[in-house]
């Protein structure tokens, strides 16, 4: 008997993104672009995704044109002349089969390292040379890195909406540079950009600001953020809900329209007291639109590594739950991830009741979560 997953399929309309769903894949880096470049068989990927089902889909990470912004091989950019045109097909498959889809927009910072493409001799950059608190790694940026960074973002938004895409998300979770400006373990700065959280967010609304400027106020600007980062699972930028607050709305008031809250298990309450998670308390502070994300439909546990059928991955990762958290409003979208990697179909099956004819999980099919 298939689930009632009514909520999940409501459409969802917010400036120019026109969703016949709530259902959003997630962005997960692949390592599948030689040269950098998004070829055919990435359009081809995207679209499989869309054909089955997904109202939008956010891209794996695209670096944008700044000569530190990458850190793995064969990442697609998102600029020049030929990385373009790719995405622009992508665009065009995924509007095909009637779905939307947004460029997660990125830069590493930190943890980049020295000989990762497309120049082996750049090294990382980041708020103070820190890779994790204590942790040197790189170069502390000065005022000029920061504005060519501000710079590249606003460009990558503009090409983003010249070549037709629906909106766009910039990155800002998981320990990478505008979520290295955000956390004080990797900000020591003494200037503007460091100390208070306030300053600690400058850097990034600086980029929101810029972006706005850049595609005008109509088109939908996506923040994904995270309390945890690849080098602190449990590090946090907030720890109560004030402390959120006060993090979230500057970053509201300077053009973000939908946050994509980050944490590993969408199920856990973010702060005691409340079971909202993470993106229920952004909703509640900012009364903005938000994407909740986290080990939706897996058949393997993130940290254990204990596999289990598709049926008990259904109700593990509390598919129940997640359809009664979108019927009280709690958040407005869900992101898929690692089930939507595995079977492009994945919606469809969970639908139809077909939970037993879910492809299974192959590690080897994904070298970086992201």
């Amino acid at each position: 008997m298939s689930l009632n997953l009514g909520p999940m399929f409501e459409p969802f309309s917010y400036k120019s993104l026109n969703l016949r769903n709530r259902v959003v894949m997630a962005p997960m880096t692949r390592n599948f672009s030689p040269g950098n470049v998004p070829g055919e068989d990435v359009a081809t990927y995207y679209r499989r995704r869309a054909e089955g089902g997904v109202g939008l889909l956010v891209t794996e990470g695209t670096t944008i044109n700044h000569p530190a912004s990458n850190g793995y091989p064969n990442v697609p950019a998102f600029h020049g002349e030929e990385a373009l045109a790719g995405w622009k097909r992508v665009v065009e498959e995924v509007h095909a089969a009637g779905g939307q889809i947004i460029p997660q927009l990125w830069h590493v910072g930190a943890v980049r390292k020295e000989g990762i493409e497309p120049d082996p001799s750049v090294p990382g950059y980041s708020p103070s040379g820190l890779y994790a608190p204590g942790k040197e790694s790189g170069k502390a940026m000065t005022q000029q890195d920061i504005d060519d960074v501000v710079q590249a973002f606003a460009d990558a938004a503009r090409d983003a909406k010249a070549i037709g895409f629906d909106g766009i998300e910039l990155h800002g979770a998981h320990g990478y540079l505008i979520d290295q400006f955000f956390w004080e373990g990797t900000n020591q700065r003494q200037d503007g950009y460091g100390g208070s959280m306030a300053n600690r967010q400058r850097f990034a609304l600086e980029i929101i600001r810029a972006v706005r400027e850049a595609v005008g106020e109509d088109f939908a600007l996506v923040l994904r953020f995270s309390q945890w980062k690849m080098q602190d699972y449990d590090a946090k930028l907030a720890n109560t809900p004030e402390e959120l607050e006060q993090f979230l709305l500057p970053l509201s008031e300077a053009g973000v329209d939908i946050f994509h809250a980050s944490q590993r298990r969408f199920w856990e309450p973010e702060f005691e007291g409340s079971n909202l998670n993470l993106a229920g308390w952004t909703k509640k502070l900012t009364g903005k639109p938000a994407i909740s994300v986290g080990s939706v439909g897996l058949a393997e546990d993130f940290v254990s590594g204990t596999f289990m059928s598709q049926q008990e991955a259904v109700a593990q990762s509390g598919i129940d739950d997640l359809v009664a958290r979108m019927q009280a409003e709690e958040f407005d979208m869900i992101a898929v991830g690692r089930a939507l990697l595995q079977d492009p179909e994945w919606l469809t099956k969970v639908r139809e009741g077909r939970e037993a004819d879910i492809e299974p999980f192959a590690k080897k099919s994904l070298t970086t979560l992201v």
